[in-house]
């Protein structure tokens, strides 16, 4: 997986923030401005950073309407996929 693929799960939350309220939208902003420094090479991640933000986004998805989910957990998918080919990096 590549840092293209972190950009399409960042526009992912950024959709999802649009229509999600409070903290959610709180959430998914932060993990979404994270990913796009990660993508961009301005911060660093390791399984850790990952499984945080997978924590986060799970949380969130369980907080979410209805409308909100299913790009919440495509993110989540994605991330997922990241974190696996750390170790391959």
């Amino acid at each position: 997986m590549d840092e293209d693929e972190l950009v399409r799960a960042r526009d992912r939350l950024r959709d999802a923030e649009r229509d999600a309220d409070g903290s959610v939208a709180t959430d998914l902003r932060a993990v979404a401005d994270d990913l796009e420094a990660i993508a961009n090479g301005d911060q660093p991640v390791d399984h850790a950073v990952i499984d945080g933000y997978l924590n986060r986004l799970r949380q969130a998805e369980r907080e979410a309407d209805a409308g909100v989910e299913g790009d919440v957990a495509a993110a989540i998918e994605v991330l997922s996929t990241y974190r696996t080919g750390l170790g391959e990096r």
